[in-house]
């Protein structure tokens, strides 16, 4: 008697064991990344506030002799931006579909567009009539935007990392088969994260200082 029940019970811990290394673990990481994010954000938005404090008490906003924003190269770099967000969200759909290429198609496009948006910047910033250390308003204005500017920079990396990690790699007369598919895409999913955060605070960047 006391061996049966001895033997059920090692049948029903060996059971336990065994589907204990079935279960599926949460994956966390998105978590993170959105700390993260939100960590980023707390900066951002300290640099806001500094930049409406600096404004509320400045008599005159910009100073005066501050040579006026042009709105055209801004504006379409805005919606290239914004229009890019929309590009990649076509890759995790892709990716959802197991459509490898069509994710290395949308990625590529969204990176280009970062890259476009980054000349567009630099194209500004050569032919502003103003620098880092003419007046307040031309300090705060290169640090939100040359701040924003590296997490794009970051952003396009990212993407070229996805592209790099998604590609077909020969292994003699075969082919490995690729990174990404529909049970693993937290690298493309954490890339698109990150893109869309980075466009939301250019839209509220572009509203204080090209609109506001």
């Amino acid at each position: 008697m006391q061996g049966s029940i001895s033997d059920k019970t090692q049948i029903n811990i060996e059971s336990d064991t065994h589907g204990s290394h079935h279960e599926a673990h949460p994956d966390h990481r998105i978590f993170g990344l959105i700390v993260f994010l939100v960590a980023e954000g707390m900066i951002f938005l300290g640099l806001f506030i500094a930049y409406l404090a600096f404004r509320s008490m400045a008599p005159e906003w910009p100073p005066a002799g501050t040579p006026k924003l042009e709105l055209m190269l801004p504006g379409i770099n805005t919606v290239i931006l914004l229009a890019s967000s929309l590009v990649i969200h076509q890759a995790d759909t892709a990716i959802k579909k197991n459509d490898v290429k069509g994710l290395q198609l949308w990625f590529g496009l969204t990176a280009l567009m970062g890259i476009i948006f980054l000349g567009g910047q630099l194209y500004e910033y050569s032919h502003l009539e103003f620098g880092l250390r003419t007046n307040l308003f031309a300090s705060t204005f290169y640090v939100l935007t040359g701040f924003h500017g590296l997490h794009v920079t970051v952003g396009v990396l990212l993407i070229l990392s996805v592209l790099w990690r998604s590609r077909s790699v020969s292994e003699g007369e075969s082919m490995k088969s690729e990174h990404y598919g529909t049970n693993n895409r937290f690298g493309v999913e954490a890339a698109e994260i990150y893109w869309h955060f980075v466009d939301v605070i250019w839209v509220i960047l572009f509203i204080l200082l090209y609109l506001l």
